[in-house]
């Protein structure tokens, strides 16, 4: 049995520190652009392709999602949690391998690389999820299902991504096995982290959600100029 400050002090803090690292800012300021002075001035993927192109997004979603997904994994093997059903995994168990996804989040939200500020968490907490193999693996893949198919009807990234996050508790209630008699496990708990989780992802979000309800949040195609940093 691995012991307690593995699961709760160590790994979560090894989240927290891959997390923070701050590609968006990273890959623009490569180019010479300073993130924070363009369009939303967030640093994630969406405003990375306002501000460099489509592409430079899409590799900071990948980055982002895989600084979520490494240290998760690393948990999963370390404390044998990797390729576990839910059923055979007790309460504590998940939460110890949880919050390493949250850790990861935060890191993303609140990097002290970059003044503690950060970006909403949607690609770092999507690349976390999906690396719980295979606890939120396919609930999280349908949950980007759930964003892609938003994202072809409103081209909003916002909605769809708030959107997507809510679909995640969902989905687990639906996937996931409920246990037999006498196994410890419970779809209760992925239902009831990924609901915090998505909480989450919304307060990141209430910026947008004050421009959708005055309806200026802007939708994909639309070019915001660059800023060149000093």
């Amino acid at each position: 049995m691995n012991p307690p400050w593995l699961s709760w002090v160590l790994l979560p803090l090894l989240g927290f520190l891959c997390g923070s690292v701050p590609f968006g800012v990273i890959l623009a300021r490569a180019h010479g652009v300073d993130l924070r002075q363009v369009g939303s001035g967030n640093v994630g993927a969406t405003n990375v392709g306002r501000a460099l192109g489509r592409g430079w997004g899409f590799l900071c979603f990948a980055l982002d999602a895989a600084k979520g997904a490494a240290p998760v994994i690393v948990a999963g093997m370390l404390t044998g949690l990797w390729s576990r059903p839910v059923t055979a995994m007790p309460p504590a168990q998940f939460l110890g391998w949880i919050a390493v996804v949250f850790a990861s989040l935060l890191g993303h939200v609140f990097s002290p690389w970059i003044g503690f500020k950060g970006g909403k968490g949607v690609a770092t907490g999507f690349g976390a999820m999906v690396a719980m193999w295979p606890v939120l693996t396919w609930p999280t893949l349908l949950a980007l299902g759930t964003w892609i198919a938003l994202m072809k009807f409103s081209r909003i990234v916002s909605l769809s991504s708030m959107a997507a996050a809510w679909s995640l508790p969902l989905w687990c209630g639906l996937l996931l096995p409920w246990p037999a008699a006498g196994d410890p496990g419970s779809p209760w708990w992925p239902v009831g982290t990924t609901a915090v989780l998505a909480a989450m992802v919304m307060a990141t979000h209430r910026a947008n959600i004050g421009r959708l309800l005055a309806g200026t949040e802007p939708r994909v195609g639309r070019k915001t100029p660059a800023t060149i940093a000093p």
